[in-house]
């Protein structure tokens, strides 16, 4: 059974993409961060999502780059927009965040011996995040080999593993489904409050709405009135 590293903030996607990595027979390690983000329930909730899928470990990794500001989902002075009022790349982008979260798995994939490293990115049913497209992974899959001592030296090289790049948000729920997870666990609220309550109207939140109504299921989250 070979080890793999997946990137989870226990939301739809990363969940999802736990459960294939677990189907593929991937031993998974499991790694969140606490990044100063505003809806902080996700950590908690990341945490018994990972407890009940029996990864190996489950690491929460405290990082400073909420300090930075730059971002509504760090920075208090800047509100998270509705859906409606996005227009390009939203505020809600967090300046470098997956280049920060993936060399992390990187560096602790190369001590457990997990080359494969898994990421719920989506360029599909998206926020438009520069750092969620293909070529964008592929670049630091590249970078990866070059800067590892596994990658230079042990004929052994990382992979990073994309499964939903490709899906609309309807298609994950759907291969959720026939995978057995229970999403009313997971959240993906950009403005959910300590009890995991949705708005209902973030980026965020509109694509799984529709996911769940395109895939003809219906949506186990719980939604608070702004």
């Amino acid at each position: 059974m070979k080890n793999a590293i997946i990137l989870f903030s226990g939301g739809i996607d990363s969940t999802t993409c736990l459960e294939i990595a677990k189907e593929q027979g991937f031993a998974c390690y499991a790694l969140s961060f606490a990044y100063g983000q505003k809806h902080t329930v996700e950590v908690e909730r990341a945490k018994k999502i990972a407890s009940l899928a029996g990864v190996v470990e489950h690491r929460v990794l405290n990082l400073p780059i909420g300090e930075y500001g730059g971002s509504s989902l760090t920075d208090a002075s800047i509100t998270v927009p509705d859906h409606q009022d996005v227009s390009g790349i939203p505020n809600t982008y967090v300046p470098a965040r997956n280049t920060i979260f993936l060399s992390f798995a990187l560096s602790w994939g190369e001590v457990v011996c997990a080359y494969d490293i898994f990421i719920g990115a989506n360029c599909i049913d998206y926020s438009q995040y520069p750092d969620c497209r293909p070529d964008y992974l592929q670049a630091f899959e590249t970078l990866a080999n070059l800067a590892t001592k596994v990658g230079r030296e042990e004929n052994q090289g990382f992979k990073v593993h994309a499964p939903l790049l490709h899906l609309n948000k309807a298609e994950i729920i759907r291969e959720g489904n026939r995978l057995g997870i229970d999403y009313g666990q997971t959240i993906s609220c950009y403005r959910a409050d300590q009890n995991g309550h949705a708005c209902g109207t973030c980026d965020s939140c509109t694509y799984r709405k529709k996911g769940f109504a395109e895939a003809g299921m219906p949506d186990p989250t719980p939604y608070f009135t702004r």
